[in-house]
């Protein structure tokens, strides 16, 4: 077994918590529970340390030699102790401040650098307006005439986000089953992009490929002719305001599901 003997007054211990309260209670100071590289002095310190003083350390570093660097800024050659860190720069460049190198803030050397500006069209009226891409979204306008007008053509009806399929009066007998079929027949997601009612928080849209007015307007037809499968289509809100504004063709949107039929009224009579 392992004895501890007291460093000043020779007592035997058989722990060194018991020979660290003697010492504490009968000696001044802290028990010394290092033994310093340079001096071979025990010494007392908080976190386990080489040497018992900056002098030991210093003459420790002596001992072992200076190492030789060169200068990252200006390529002159400084010594520095192995046992500390490395430099990267001498002591007249750290002094200066010369060393530092703040970012770039002009275009590509910006470090959040994304391009610049893009060339982009007003959705309304055509007009080339220029954006950063952080501030492009799904629909680009020049102004605020052209945003009201936008906001005016795309949020009534289908086209609100608050519309939930309205009821029998505006779209007449059969909207409301011929909707629930569409959604159904589309897994409730957009059939373009694949938006889920789950991404947008509820069903998707039910775009009616030809549009209401025409069988409205078509002397042969009522509006219900409107409402039969073929004719629908889920969409997403996005997708749905360019199908609104034509960005995307009649065509494309029946390929979408799936539709081998033509239907005699767009052709014949609806002239679409």
């Amino acid at each position: 077994m392992t004895d501890y003997s007291c460093p000043d007054c020779d007592r035997v211990y058989e722990a060194t918590s018991q020979l660290k309260i003697h010492y504490d209670h009968r000696h001044d100071g802290s028990f010394p529970e290092y033994e310093c590289e340079a001096c071979d002095e025990w010494f007392h310190a908080s976190a386990e340390r080489k040497y018992c003083s900056v002098t030991c350390r210093r003459e420790a570093n002596d001992q072992t030699g200076k190492a030789t660097a060169s200068c990252e800024q200006c390529s002159t050659e400084f010594e520095y102790y192995p046992s500390e860190k490395k430099g990267l720069y001498c002591s007249d460049c750290v002094e200066s401040g010369e060393w530092r190198s703040p970012p770039s803030l002009n275009s590509e050397d910006n470090p959040q650098w994304n391009g610049g500006k893009r060339e982009l069209s007003c959705e309304i009226c055509g007009k080339t307006v220029e954006r950063y891409q952080s501030n492009v979204n799904d629909v680009v306008v020049c102004g605020e005439a052209c945003r009201r007008e936008w906001l005016s053509e795309s949020f009534i009806g289908e086209g609100h986000p608050n519309w939930n399929g309205g009821n029998d009066e505006p779209y007449g007998t059969g909207w409301n089953a011929v909707r629930r079929r569409a959604l159904d027949r589309d897994d409730h997601q957009c059939v373009r992009c694949g938006t889920t009612a789950d991404d947008i928080g509820r069903n998707p849209d039910v775009h009616h490929i030809v549009p209401v007015r025409s069988f409205i307007e078509s002397d042969d037809h009522a509006k219900t002719d409107a409402h039969f499968l073929d004719n629908v289509v889920s969409l997403c809100i996005s997708c749905h305001r360019k199908a609104d504004h034509d960005k995307i063709s009649k065509q494309y949107l029946r390929s979408l599901i799936d539709s081998e039929s033509t239907t005699a009224l767009e052709g014949e009579t609806l002239g679409s």
